[in-house]
């Protein structure tokens, strides 16, 4: 017999069935972002024609997440979960068609309209997988924070691999054949879970109001701000600003050379995110959250908020003096970014519990819908910004960026104690 603070089996199935789906999902988002990424790029595209590739992709997850938590409440956490894996089948299969004689803007418009897709797919898969968690999380010590830890920290660990396949994929193989094999892998996976899912996620309300997502909670809204500016200020760096600034280091402009940095930023990637997932997965008891009350949760989001900040300036300040590359700068750089993610898994982590802590059952796919709507606005902003900041000033004005982020995200995340 079950306890209360410990799932029932048809729960604790659920749960690896859900994550699993979700492992699936993120290891594709990842590879298919560094194939798309590393291959226009060596093609020839700009930094700013690089972020706009991505810009679409953001946009979908700001309208999807919103539209996510009534489709959700409306028709049930399992069938989302399934649509976002089969609408990245379809995406997939999409960008396989991608003609190298089309001009540029034709393939940025064909490339932007697939990563909308994708981004569609992704966050629908993400709401549910989500929401499930307050579902099916064991009640009492600490529960509900180790469940929401695990799944997000397993799954950018996932992610994380997922980049170093997309980069490995593309040396090897080539664009092509790799977003095929990555179709037809999601595919089997997609079958496997539809096949052994097991009951346990709720099934739709057939009273659902769309009017509903829109959330009253002013501890939602802060937290969905401050989250907002939290990962602007990670992609503000990550999506374009390092791996292109890393690609001009690492190759020679030979070919071999080329595929030689594809590896190499595709294993910087990958580390990253698989080491930002480790932090998370284990962030309940870096932070003993389990026999810590909510109040004092948010005094570390607080406190993590704040040592976020000086990190990005740190670097940016080291980036400007430096004037021109140089191979101190560039291991400088790998080893502060290593310790913003650190900080910043810390920061996602208590942020993830948060949300799901401050909603009630009744609202949840609602109310992570919103919280991860504001998500996907940081990540729309930190896309343009990357873009943006590296073609004006180069890594040093990218870096500078985020941390300007990281301040408005800790100045939000502060107001969460007057609310």
């Amino acid at each position: 017999m079950s306890t209360a603070t410990e799932p029932a089996p048809s729960g604790l199935r659920a749960y690896v069935a859900v994550t699993a789906a979700y492992w699936a999902f993120m290891l594709s988002d990842g590879a298919l972002r560094m194939l798309v990424l590393l291959h226009f790029n060596a093609l020839g595209f700009s930094p700013v024609q690089l972020a706009w590739l991505f810009l679409l992709y953001e946009v979908a997850g700001i309208v999807t997440n919103l539209s996510a938590g009534w489709i959700a409440a409306r028709f049930g956490l399992t069938v989302t979960l399934y649509a976002g894996l089969a609408i990245q089948i379809v995406a997939l299969a999409a960008l396989a068609q991608l003609d190298p004689s089309w001009t540029v803007a034709a393939s940025v418009a064909f490339v932007m309209a697939v990563q909308g897709a994708s981004g569609v797919a992704k966050d629908l898969a993400k709401m549910a997988s989500k929401s499930a968690v307050k579902v099916l999380a064991p009640k009492g010590h600490g529960g509900l924070f180790r469940w929401v830890a695990l799944l997000t920290g397993s799954k950018n660990a996932v992610k994380g691999l997922g980049f170093f396949l997309g980069a490995a994929l593309l040396g090897l193989v080539g664009f092509v054949p790799a977003i095929w094999a990555m179709a037809g892998v999601l595919t089997v996976i997609l079958i496997a879970v539809a096949l052994f899912m097991p009951a346990g996620l709720p099934a739709g309300r057939k009273d659902a109001k769309f009017a509903q997502v829109w959330s009253t909670d002013t501890r939602i809204n802060r937290l969905s701000l401050a989250r907002m500016f939290l990962f602007g200020a990670r992609d503000v760096w990550f999506v374009v600003g390092i791996p292109v600034y890393f690609h001009s280091v690492l190759s020679d402009g030979t070919p071999e050379g080329a595929r030689a940095a594809f590896f190499l930023i595709g294993s910087f990637m990958a580390v990253w995110i698989i080491a930002y997932g480790a932090v998370q997965a284990f962030a309940p008891r870096i932070l003993h959250a389990a026999t810590k009350p909510e109040e004092q949760i948010v005094g570390q989001a607080i406190l993590w908020a704040g040592l976020l900040v000086p990190i990005p300036l740190a670097l940016a300040g080291l980036a400007y003096l430096a004037g021109a590359p140089a191979d101190w700068l560039t291991l400088t750089l790998v080893a502060g970014l290593l310790v913003f993610g650190f900080v910043f898994a810390i920061n996602s982590a208590v942020h993830s519990y948060l949300i799901l802590a401050f909603s009630s059952d009744a609202r949840v796919t609602m109310d992570v819908g919103f919280y991860y709507m504001s998500n996907a606005a940081g990540r729309l902003l930190g896309t343009l910004l990357s873009g943006l900041s590296y073609q004006i000033g180069g890594i040093p004005l990218c870096l500078g960026t985020a941390g300007l982020m990281a301040a408005a995200s800790w100045w939000a995340v502060r107001r969460l104690r007057a609310a």
